[in-house]
């Protein structure tokens, strides 16, 4: 009852902005708008930043994405990898007026972290935020949270677009984009912008955008190389203006590879970005982006809680191969592909009328791959059971029964087109604001297995000659065959007002989302063959701000989101050879739901940035995404848990200092309360031995991974000339890995330092520099985040007295020390 009592509330102050009472989109600034003039020698005239458009900018709650500076440099290039060392905390506090929480980086920061690292790993000494990696270099296997929600239900834009998987909601921030190219990162850690084409984000939004191409022709390159035989390679070449036509433009290409810091493996990746502009008249652009991405990662064994106590960091895959040796190092591994376009344009149709439109196309796909023992016959197909194989290099299992070593291979394969936009009128101190998105996405997933050689090679593992079932005429031996659709229609109306000489602003709009899905799963025996989902769902939102002075500012706000069920394995059966009955069952199918509320302030000073902020946020079916093995091989897949309802209450704080003395001081700390609501069913055994379902007392239980304290702490030194560098500290609480609370993580502490020396005048080149960064000083050897949940970790009665099962979640591990050295030039 007090959820829906709130959700009425909300949509009477939508009601109320149709009368002209709402309010502004109070839009978010992610970096000084301010011109760099600096004379003399060894100084750089740096060009005016200008505000760029990406796409949709208007929104309740905030802009679809951060806007772009634009850092073009001249003479002495001093700021080629673009920084302006004039952002708060060493480029980790710049300006932000948005009536959220909202954080964010710029080059600043960005420009002195290791080239190797991502999106996520930028933004990891922000409140709120928990970035849990498995390798030092931040390639790959990293995860992330916010306010304790997941990456699955935060929504990410990359130049206004989500290019995060848009069924699984994975946002594979590794091949998005190299760190040489990002411009910045905006974080709201609970409110997404209400014109954002999200539909997952109940725990908020991060937006990243990458740098605009410079005015100027040059270049910028790279060299990296380090322990773990780590090297990267980047080049981008800008054209600068381009005559007379409004367009410039850049294209860059990076190689990247290193071994595993723990076990055997590792990871190789070939990557390019693209970025054109063109701008005409008053204030109308076009951008194109494009990017591609080929990644290939040996995956990482996770440990439960007793094989971390006995065997620590050397629970690994292994090293070699012999017949029936599934945890063979080569035969676990992922790939991530994709190929991303995105046009953001911007249009003035007349002085107090703009339109914003957003087409993208994305293309993700595999394989991912994990080693199996299956049964060379009498083994099963879906529901069915086969005879014998015919495959050769078969061996006897401990059972005596003759079995096959395979590489399980799952090959999909998803595109997404869509458009986004936007129509904008302003009428005196009164903003209208209605906009559209429309989005289609496909997506398919064949399981297939390879048989190895005696040498532990498969015969392919990219899907091509898998196993046939005889008597089938043909049919691939599958434990699922995917066939999914996916149709995404989003309204929205916002209405904002100024008043009191444009120091209050009042913000109210509507969102209507609809999600249509509709799947098969082509396996003999799956029941259902076909599934269909439709989701609708009205979306309120409202914020309210007060400028008490030029450089103070109070707000409030209250919104609503939701998630449409997550994963293709929400709605099908998972099969396996070794089973004659379904591995993994469809979960729930109810969209989770949230509303949340923030009250907070901050104060942008000449000297201090700092901003403190109180929420408060409720879910209903709130679907815990955890991670399991299907059983008897080394693939892992999501797996949503319904638990129910969860309450989150916190407060959360940063405080970062302009340059003084050369000197940059951050601090970020964040409390949070987040408790279950609902007692968790599960399943058990019965006095007969009968499976049944049965309750877990929950209610009232610490959430799993939530630590109640978070807290970081930078200092960031640049003299303006030659030397520069960074220290942060990050600490994470304990984590609870059950929702019975019998299980957890301690807490950890994780600390890095970047040096940095930009060289004198070099002929023909831009403000060269070398650069060392040094990853987790401590060398802390730490499991850095519960990489899946369990209801117990202790056998024990429900609350009916049927017998539960103790589980034994699994942990991502954190990555030890690394050192890196960095060459860079602009030219």
């Amino acid at each position: 009852m007090r959820i829906s009592n709130r959700r009425l509330l909300l949509c009477c102050a939508t009601l109320i902005a149709g009368n002209g009472l709402a309010a502004a989109s109070g839009k978010a600034q992610t970096a000084s708008s301010k011109s760099v003039h600096a004379q003399g020698k060894g100084h750089a005239a740096a060009a005016p930043l200008r505000r760029r458009h990406n796409g949709n900018e208007s929104g309740v709650l905030g802009p679809a994405g951060p806007q772009t500076e634009e850092i073009a440099v001249s003479g002495s290039a001093r700021h080629a990898d673009g920084v302006t060392n004039t952002t708060p905390g060493g480029g980790l506090m710049p300006r932000q007026t948005a009536p959220r929480s909202q954080s964010g980086v710029t080059r600043d920061w960005i420009a002195k972290q290791t080239p190797s690292g991502n999106i996520s790993s930028m933004i990891a000494n922000l409140p709120g935020v928990v970035y849990a990696n498995q390798s030092p270099l931040g390639t790959a296997g990293d995860t992330l949270t916010m306010r304790g929600m997941n990456e699955s239900q935060i929504g990410y834009l990359f130049e206004g677009a989500p290019l995060a998987d848009p069924i699984n909601y994975e946002p594979y921030t590794s091949m998005l984009v190299d760190t040489e190219n990002l411009g910045s990162v905006t974080v709201s850690q609970g409110s997404p912008d209400l014109d954002a084409p999200l539909f997952n984000a109940v725990g908020g939004q991060i937006s990243a955008t990458e740098m605009n191409p410079s005015h100027q022709y040059g270049g910028y390159l790279s060299l990296l190389g380090g322990t773990h035989s780590a090297n990267k390679e980047f080049l981008r070449l800008d054209t600068g203006d381009i005559g007379n036509t409004g367009i410039r433009g850049f294209a860059s290409f990076s190689h990247l590879s290193n071994n595993n810091w723990r076990g055997p493996g590792g990871a190789e990746r070939y990557h390019i970005d693209s970025k054109f502009v063109k701008e005409w008249g008053e204030d109308n652009s076009i951008t194109a982006i494009f990017g591609y991405n080929r990644q290939e990662q040996t995956t990482w064994r996770e440990p439960t809680a007793a094989q971390w106590k006995q065997y620590g960091t050397g629970f690994n895959y292994s090293p070699t191969y012999y017949p029936g040796n599934s945890t063979y190092y080569k035969l676990n591994f992922g790939n991530l592909n994709s190929l991303d376009v995105i046009a953001p344009m911007h249009f003035t149709l007349a002085h107090n009328l703009t339109l914003n439109v957003t087409p993208y196309y994305v293309h993700q796909n595999g394989p991912s791959v994990g080693g199996e023992n299956i049964p060379a016959s009498g083994g099963y197909y879906g529901t069915m059971q086969y005879g014998d194989l015919n495959q050769p290099n078969s061996y006897v299992g401990a059972n005596g029964q003759r079995m096959l070593t395979t590489a399980g291979v799952d090959p999909w394969n998803q595109k997404t087109g869509a458009i986004n936009a936007s129509l904008n009128w302003t009428l005196g101190s009164n903003t209208l604001s209605f906009g559209y998105w429309y989005s289609y996405t496909t997506h398919e997933e064949l399981s297939t297995f390879a048989v190895v050689d005696p040498s532990g090679k498969a015969a392919n593992a990219y899907g091509r000659y898998g196993i046939t079932v005889p008597g089938t005429g043909g049919a691939l031996l599958s434990g699922y065959n995917l066939n999914f659709v996916q149709q995404v229609n989003a309204l929205y109306l916002a209405d904002t007002l100024k008043l009191l000489d444009d120091k209050l602003t009042l913000s109210a709009g509507f969102r209507a989302a609809m999600v249509a899905r509709q799947g098969t799963n082509d396996v003999p025996g799956a029941d259902p063959y076909k599934v269909v989902g439709n989701y609708f769902e009205p979306l309120p939102q409202f914020s309210a701000s007060y400028q008490i002075t030029p450089r103070d500012q109070i707000y409030l706000n209250g919104t609503t989101s939701f998630r449409a069920p997550e994963s293709v394995e929400a709605y099908s059966q998972i099969f396996d050879p070794n089973s004659a009955h379904a591995v993994e069952q469809p979960g729930s199918l109810k969209p989770e739901y949230s509303i949340g509320e923030e009250i907070g302030y901050r104060h942008t000073g000449k000297l201090i940035n700092f901003q403190i902020s109180a929420f408060n946020m409720n879910l209903t079916n709130h679907q815990v995404t955890s991670s399991a093995y299907i059983p008897n091989t080394n693939m892992l897949i999501s797996e949503p848990i319904n638990i129910g309802g969860e309450t989150s209450r916190g407060i959360q704080g940063e405080l970062g200092l302009k340059p003084w003395h050369h000197f940059s001081p951050y601090v970020s700390a964040q409390y949070l309360h987040a408790t279950l609501d609902n007692n968790v069913p599960v399943s058990a055994k019965n006095a007969a031995g009968a499976s049944v379902i049965d309750y877990l007392p929950t209610a009232g239980k610490t959430m799993v991974a939530a630590p109640h304290w978070t807290a970081s702490v930078g200092l960031s030194y640049d003299d303006n000339k030659h030397f520069f560098g960074n220290f942060d500290l990050r600490y994470v609480g304990s984590q609870w890995s059950t929702f019975m609370n019998d299980q957890r993580i301690p807490y950890y502490v994780v600390s890095d330092i970047s040096l940095g020396y930009r060289f004198p005048h070099v002929p023909h080149l831009k403000g060269p520099k070398i650069q060392l960064n040094l990853i987790n000083i401590g060398n802390n050897l730490y499991r850095s985040s519960p990489g899946s949940f369990s209801a117990t970790a202790q056998g024990r009665r429900g609350i009916y007295g049927n017998a539960i099962s103790a589980g034994s979640p699994v942990y991502l591990t954190g990555g030890n020390f690394a050192a890196l050295v960095s060459l860079s030039t602009g030219f």
